[in-house]
């Protein structure tokens, strides 16, 4: 494919579509977990490797200045966070 027919507001848009959705995907968890107090079905290990997961994608958005990825990565690492901390609090 040309690379010049792309057109690059629309490439950042598909980028922050996917950011929204990334981050959508936690929300109904985070909150689950905050309304009920339970933390048994959730793997501490999955929690881990999300968050490590996020600080590299933080890392590669930052060198190479994509503010999609950083973004979603940045909200998702917070929700990630919540969750470890419900998963070591309740």
């Amino acid at each position: 494919m040309n690379q010049k027919a792309i057109n690059p507001k629309l490439v950042e848009a598909i980028g922050y579509l996917g950011s929204v959705l990334s981050c959508v995907t936690f929300i109904p968890q985070v909150y689950l977990t905050w309304q009920t107090k339970n933390v048994e079905s959730l793997s501490l290990l999955m929690i881990l490797i999300v968050n490590f997961s996020c600080i590299v994608w933080l890392t590669y958005a930052y060198l190479i200045k994509s503010k999609p990825v950083l973004v979603a990565n940045t909200i998702v690492l917070t929700l990630s966070l919540m969750l470890l901390y419900f998963k070591l609090t309740f």
